[in-house]
């Protein structure tokens, strides 16, 4: 799945205020050619001006080809992005983006979809509402902030529920005497054909994952943030490039991206934390040390792939298409 496509120049249509720390982007065209299709679930790589590159995920209409849409919230633990979207991103400009990519997707034919959204995670769980109410399938949402003012889009989701309002659930931390949303409950009342989903902070998708554990994987799925192990920089093993030619011998402290930037093969990546998927890439031979919460038990296990950006490898050799 490693991204191919061109970057896209799109310019910023409008900027809207969505709840407490969260601000909308709307990205058109410039010269209003309709942009690349997706679908629920995905997400783009915005290229910011500080030379980071961060993903966010698409919350408009998949049927909609004129614009994309994204929600940043300003944490005050940035790493640089969503700080530096506040403050410097506004209507009229252009940025340059990536092509949709969806490593979250929907399963369209589910009876019932159980959408459990922490914050900001809910911007994925918009789309797929929007796609489930189009569809005329049935699910449930489950929201939870810490306080009131920080649930995005409440009225957006509560029109998208129709005539029944019960669709919508919030959860406000601060009303319930501190206490989180009970993951456990809302799976054990899903129904034994249900398809769930989580997004949101850590903690919330450790419960999920704790919680789903004995469901059939092909009905829960789940999106990080942000990655929860450490990033291999171990070292000490050697990694050969079969488009380039070369062959890189990665020093302690470094991840296989790190050497191979370095060494100036040009090539996509986003978040550095396994999350994301822009740096997915080909293993020809060798065992990958997998650290990136995208790939599936069964697709790790064929190590037909890895993440570079934060994996890193229990053989003495990689050979890697790149």
């Amino acid at each position: 799945m490693s991204q191919s496509a061109e970057p896209l120049t799109v310019r910023v249509q409008a900027v809207r205020w969505e709840a407490d720390s969260v601000l909308s982007y709307e990205f058109r065209s410039p010269d209003g050619a309709a942009l690349p299709p997706f679908t629920a679930g995905a997400h783009i790589d915005m290229h910011l001006g500080n030379g980071l590159v961060r993903g966010y995920s698409l919350c408009g209409d998949q049927a909609e080809t004129d614009r994309y849409v994204v929600a940043v919230n300003r944490d005050p633990n940035s790493r640089g992005g969503s700080e530096w979207i506040h403050a410097n991103v506004h209507a009229g400009e252009t940025i340059t983006v990536s092509a949709p990519r969806n490593n979250f997707p929907l399963a369209e034919d589910a009876e019932h979809s159980v959408l459990i959204a922490g914050g900001i995670g809910i911007t994925p769980m918009l789309g797929m509402v929007r796609r489930l109410a189009a569809l005329g399938r049935d699910w449930t949402l489950y929201l939870a902030v810490r306080a009131r003012g920080q649930a995005a889009f409440l009225d957006e989701l509560t029109r998208l529920a129709g005539g029944r309002p019960d669709r919508v659930r919030l959860h406000v931390d601060d009303e319930n005497d501190g206490a989180f949303l009970d993951i456990e409950a809302v799976v054990a009342t899903a129904g034994d054909t249900a398809h769930l989903y989580c997004c949101g902070p850590v903690p919330m998708l450790e419960a999920f994952e704790k919680a789903t554990a004995g469901l059939p994987p092909e009905r829960r799925h789940l999106e990080y943030f942000a990655g929860k192990d450490d990033v291999a920089t171990e070292g000490g093993f050697e990694v050969e490039l079969t488009r380039t030619g070369i062959t890189l011998t990665i020093p302690e402290g470094s991840t296989i991206l790190d050497a191979v930037l370095e060494a100036g093969v040009d090539m996509p990546y986003s978040c550095g934390e396994g999350v994301c998927g822009s740096c997915e890439t080909r293993v020809i031979s060798g065992t990958p040390d997998h650290r990136d919460l995208i790939l599936t038990d069964q697709e790790r296990e064929a190590g037909e792939t890895m993440m570079i950006c934060c994996s890193g490898s229990r053989s003495a050799r990689l050979v890697l298409e790149l």
